[in-house]
């Protein structure tokens, strides 16, 4: 069976295709291959960020290895049975028909609340949820007081979570394996780092997610995404002697893979 990597949130602007791309070109390039599927019908930022890849090593004569991607497929409302969502029955034909080609099954969620991304959170063996490194976007994990210290209850995200945890339990499943990666962690505002860090430590014991640091903010993912590349295919274009920004991004990249501890996956880059 594919592992199925499920990244998501209900916040937009934190970093979800970057880090989808990223995690899924990475494991292509260690040979593992990659199915992905983007659950954001409208925006479908993975998907474009894996056509252009496509179109630019065409361009450009090159190979690199990439993964694949699909779109939902098209399903006639006349074949689905009594009470099924037919967005449940599209999500389902499309992991099922991925799962024997691939090694993983990466799905990019949408940043709201969906029927799909719901689905989908239920079907994740490893769970990544990109958070910047803000309380605005704690918030969608838990509420907290005005000091900042005093986690009140959980929030809707999280909750949905939960449920997705409860729904593989009386599944028979293996528990979701939850990451919640760290963005656009500055070097500024050290109070503010700290407060994060403690509040984060504090929620990951209660309601069960480990933490895993992830990209800081950086020009060159904007440079990236439309030639549909990644900090590992810099030196394959002829990009010689990164700068120290890139060096650094790529062994954020690095210790991120390191991290989600995938089965199978030895990290030799």
């Amino acid at each position: 069976m594919a592992h199925i990597i499920v990244v998501g949130n209900e916040k937009g602007g934190a970093g979800k295709s970057t880090v989808s791309m990223h995690v899924a070109t990475a494991l292509s390039r260690m040979g593992h291959k990659v199915g992905t599927l983007d659950l954001d019908l409208r925006q479908k930022t993975l998907g474009r960020y894996v056509e252009n890849r496509k179109k630019f090593l065409e361009k450009e004569g090159l190979t690199l290895p990439t993964p694949t991607y699909h779109d939902l497929p098209e399903v006639d409302p006349a074949t689905l049975k009594d009470g099924e969502n037919i967005f449940d029955h599209r999500l389902s034909v499309a992991v099922a028909g991925l799962e024997p080609d691939n090694d993983f099954i990466l799905i990019d969620c949408p940043g709201s609340h969906t029927r799909l991304s719901q689905v989908a959170h239920s079907l994740a063996d490893t769970l990544i949820t990109p958070l910047n490194d803000s309380f605005i976007d704690f918030d969608l994990l838990a509420h907290i007081d005005g000091d900042a210290e005093t986690i009140t209850g959980p929030s809707v995200y999280s909750q949905m979570v939960w449920n997705a945890r409860q729904l593989r339990a009386q599944a028979g499943f293996e528990p979701i394996d939850w990451i919640v990666v760290r963005n656009r962690m500055g070097a500024q505002n050290m109070v503010n780092k700290q407060k994060m860090e403690a509040a984060i430590e504090k929620l990951s014991r209660r309601i069960g997610f480990r933490t895993a640091p992830g990209f800081n903010e950086r020009v060159i993912f904007r440079e990236l995404f439309p030639r549909g590349l990644t900090l590992l295919d810099l030196r394959d274009i002829g990009v010689k002697g990164l700068n120290i920004s890139n060096v650094a991004a790529r062994q954020e990249l690095r210790e991120l893979i390191k991290s989600l501890n995938l089965p199978g996956v030895n990290v030799d880059f």
